[in-house]
This record gives C-alpha cells, structure tokens and sequence, in this order.
C-alpha cells in the first residue's frame, strides 16, 4: 500500500439498478411506467436557452414555494435537493453527528449504510421479523438518530401511522426521518406528525409516484429549525443544486393534482392484479404498498429465473442478500408490461 493511501477515503459503493441501453421491459428500477403530468413537458418547452447561462435560484424558491403551497405548509419547512439520495445524504451529514450509534433496519434501502460508512456514522441494523415487517421495540434502545423507509424497500410493506409515531415519540431526543418514496401508493404520511414533533424529518422524491426520476428531484418537509440547519450545511456543500429545468418542471408537475392521482390508481390497480396473477404461479408475494412487489417462489431458485428473465429482455432486481437471497423485486410496469412478463413465467415454470 502507498503511504498516502491510509487517508484515502473508502467505502462500498451504492450499487443502483441496471439502465440497459437498449429497449427492453424495465421492471428493476421502481420508475413510473407513465410520463410526468402534461404541463412538464410545456415547462420544458418554454425554458429560454438564454437562462442556461445564469446560476440558477440558490433558494429553489418556485419549487419550494408549489411544495409548500401543495402540503399546506410554510416556505421555511421546504428543503429540496437533487432527488430524495441527495437530501437523505445531506440529512445524514447534518444530524448524524452522535457517538452513538443510529439505527435502521437490516433489510432496508441500502444506501443507508454507504452514507454511514462515508461519513463515518456509527449504525446498528435491528433484524426484521421473520414476516419481514419492523419490530418496533427494537427502537426503543439508545442511539444517535432514527431512519427507516415507510413503505420500506425492498419489501414494499407499508406501517400506519400510529406504528411510526410511536417509534417517534420513543426517540424524542434525536432526529428521526422517515423516508417516504412510496407513500403515495400507500396510506397515511408522517406528515400528519410534523407540527406535534420538533425532531422529524419527512423525506419525498418526485422519481416515483410523479414520474420525474431523471429529472431528480426530491424533498424534506419539517419545522423551520432543522430545515435551516439543513440549508446550511448545502450552502457548505454546494449552493447551485437545482437546474433550471428542474425547478421549473418540478413546480408544473406539483399543479396537477387530477393528473398525479389517475396515474398513482393505475399502478395501485396494476399492482393488486399483478398479486393475483402471481399467486396463480405459485408465487409467494409480500404485502407491498409501494410501486413494486417482492416475491418469491418455493419451488424455482430466484438468480436462475431473474438471468432467464434477463436473456428475454425483461429487466427486475435481484440481490442475493442473506436473508432475501429468494427473493426478486418486480417493478409495477404498464398491465401489458407485466402481462408479457407473466406470459414468460407461465413458459418458465413450464419448463417450455
């Protein structure tokens, strides 16, 4: 080892889904199968080349203001960044400072623990249940701050209300955030609690349920302290993080509400006929309230069916994890996405 490799700083990196650069069915990625509401594209339409050589606005004051006029709150409780990744790091960075260590769970958004190895946060992954939901006892035990996704990923499951404001109102003394990507196609949001507890912090991202992953866009709402100390530390990091045509984009993509809640209900209905058609397979399937269903089946080992559903173009997320090493993560696509896709499995367990 060189002598100045010692004060290198490593770490694993995240490892996203694959972006094949050919046209196949992409059911790996939980993006939207349906395009951003109308109004985008004549956002992007309008945008003048002229603006592209200013700085855009450091305060993302159109985006944070249709945010905050959306959700019923102040300006000052908007934080945006450059999808939901950018703003969770920066949280990580802003108040995960303690000795102690904070606490996800261990079959969870991996990215938790690349930020932590990064910025050298100590962590603790308590064991989800043999049903692959939280134990919420398990976060009763002393930390440095709380995080864990509602609906969680990769198993989709999704846990009321009163289940997350408990694990708040036990952790009363340090930040807890709640990464909601995929609470639109599930039930209530934590951000019913924002005015009753000062320590938490709702994550969002426009790259699910409004169509806009490569727009990046994503956003914290809390009370108007902890956002600010989050602006600082960006303004630290770096004070330009939204492009032009993401702000104005994002703000068009907030208006329509009609637009934004038919296209959630297809994939909700998609999802829950996907469910039947691979119970009909054999297929165990868990009870996911998000834009994708992890599954699994007794009888087929799931890396040799994710490669042949890979040589037939047909992309889904496999990990090969301790505990989920069975498991597959199927996208909700379009119903004739996921139609060709069973029409596949029926082949498969065929052994056609």
């Amino acid at each position: 080892m060189k002598a100045f490799e010692k004060n290198i700083r490593k770490v694993e990196p995240y490892v996203p889904g694959e972006q094949p650069g050919r046209r196949v069915i992409k059911l790996n990625t939980n993006e939207n199968p349906y395009p951003p509401a109308p109004g985008v594209q004549k956002a992007m339409e309008q945008i003048s080349p002229d603006k592209l050589r200013m700085y855009p606005d450091p305060t993302a004051s159109v985006l944070v203001d249709s945010l905050a006029e959306y959700y019923g709150v102040n300006k000052d409780q908007v934080f945006v960044g450059v999808g939901s990744d950018d703003v969770l790091s920066m949280c990580f960075l802003t108040f995960f400072n303690s000795e102690k260590p904070i606490l996800f769970p261990d079959i969870t958004y991996s990215f938790y623990k690349v930020w932590a190895d990064l910025y050298r946060i100590p962590y603790i992954c308590p064991k989800l249940m043999d049903d692959f939901r939280i134990r919420k006892e398990d976060y009763y035990q002393e930390n440095g701050g709380v995080i864990f996704p509602n609906p969680n990923a990769p198993t989709g499951i999704y846990e009321g209300l009163e289940f997350v404001e408990d694990i708040i109102a036990h952790n009363q003394d340090v930040i807890v955030i709640v990464d909601e990507a995929y609470i639109d196609f599930a039930g209530k949001s934590a951000l019913e609690l924002i005015d009753k507890y000062e320590n938490l912090i709702v994550v969002q991202t426009f790259s699910k349920s409004r169509s806009m992953a490569g727009m990046r866009i994503g956003y914290a709402i809390s009370n108007p302290t902890l956002i600010k100390y989050l602006n600082d530390a960006k303004y630290s990091f770096n004070s330009y993080t939204m492009n032009q045509a993401a702000l104005v984009c994002g703000a068009e993509a907030v208006k329509d509400k009609v637009y934004f809640e038919e296209t959630v209900q297809k994939i909700v209905e998609t999802r829950a006929w996907s469910v039947e058609q691979f119970k009909e397979l054999g297929f165990k399937c868990l009870d996911s309230q998000a834009n994708f269903i992890f599954v699994m089946h007794p009888e087929y080992d799931a890396k040799e069916m994710f490669e042949a559903l890979k040589k037939e173009d047909i992309y889904v997320r496999f990990w090969g994890s301790e505990r989920i090493e069975q498991y597959m993560r199927v996208t909700v696509g379009t119903r004739e996405e996921m139609e060709a896709l069973f029409a596949f499995l029926r082949r498969y367990i065929k052994g056609e």
